[in-house]
């Protein structure tokens, strides 16, 4: 996604030092090629050398996404005369290897128009690699069959399952209650989104009952590239559907920004405590407002809100209540 800081002028120390950029490329892939082999065991049943082709395919498709997503970006500001970094690939040794990558953006954007196609620019070129690595990682991936009490309502990450096991400790601890009910083994589930749905039963048909597809690492790296889509495209302030919403609605934006960060509230509560973390970020790191463009009486055009409407589709059928769970 493109950074916060639109219209800084003076560019940092790193800002023309593709050498940097290249070293944070190489430690991305670093990161999520060993936290994919020794977290997630590569995704694959076999020995060490199958986890580490299965740890290697992961990575090579999670970084073509981020990339293609972030050259979008780069490549539309650029056409629209606006300066702007590489991306600057972010690596962290925890969940999937990597927070993602983003640009920064040295200078204000003309017109509204520029700005729905910069911001539009990531997430559609993203999504034009994601979809098919996902369709290919489906197809490499075989159903298996899973325990019925697999699923669960509300899931075991949300907030309300974590209250029933504080609760759950409490009486056992503080009143001799009953005892804790033993750990079982459980696995990941990734979550489901209509655009995903869609593809599975397109390759596979509907799946028999009591099955499920043993995840494929192009698999997860397609869900991967379709949770990021799904973040970025978010109407709240400076992520990319804010981009697009700031410059159709203006002021009227940071309504519907504020609005879209309050549902993710009883997200949090009754789907996935992961919603939390976004939560914080948008209010507090991302927060609500956005640079006016320079030239704000240009109207948009037909064409671009035609793009905006396609982003916002694209966020319904990428969107995921449940991101991750485990069953």
């Amino acid at each position: 996604m493109a950074d916060p800081a639109v219209g800084e002028q003076s560019p940092t120390p790193f800002t023309r030092r593709p050498a940097f950029h290249l070293l944070l490329l190489l430690l991305t892939a670093l990161s999520v090629f060993s936290v994919y082999l020794f977290v997630w065991g590569g995704g694959v049943e076999g020995d060490l050398s199958d986890r580490a082709w299965g740890s290697a395919f992961f990575t090579f498709s999670v970084l073509l996404i981020l990339g293609a997503h972030e050259m979008g970006h780069y490549l539309m500001a650029r056409a629209h005369g606006v300066d702007a970094t590489l991306p600057y690939f972010i690596p962290i040794p925890l969940g999937f290897g990597t927070l993602g990558a983003v640009i920064r953006l040295k200078g204000r954007v003309p017109t509204r128009n520029a700005l729905v196609d910069i911001g539009a620019a990531g997430p559609l070129c993203g999504l034009l690699v994601a979809v098919p690595l996902l369709a290919v990682g489906i197809t490499l991936s075989s159903p298996i069959e899973v325990p019925e009490s697999v699923r669960h309502f509300p899931p075991q990450m949300s907030l309300w399952h974590y209250a029933e096991l504080l609760g759950q400790w409490a009486r056992h601890t503080f009143r001799d209650g009953p005892p804790l009910p033993a750990e079982a083994d459980s696995a990941f589930i990734f979550g489901d989104n209509l655009l995903g749905l869609a593809l599975v039963r397109l390759l596979h048909g509907r799946l028999a009952e009591g099955t499920d597809l043993a995840a494929h690492p192009v698999l997860v790296a397609g869900w991967f590239g379709m949770l990021v889509t799904m973040l970025n495209l978010l109407p709240v302030g400076q992520l990319d559907g804010g981009h697009l919403t700031h410059a159709w609605f203006d002021e009227k934006a940071v309504r519907l920004g504020r609005a879209v960060a309050g549902a993710l509230l009883p997200l949090a509560l009754f789907c996935s405590a992961s919603w939390l973390v976004w939560f914080f970020l948008v209010t507090r790191v991302v927060r609500f407002g956005h640079p006016s463009v320079t030239a704000p009486e240009e109207p948009l055009t037909f064409g671009r809100k035609v793009v905006c409407v396609a982003c916002f589709v694209a966020t319904v059928l990428t969107f995921m209540p449940v991101p991750l769970d485990v069953g």
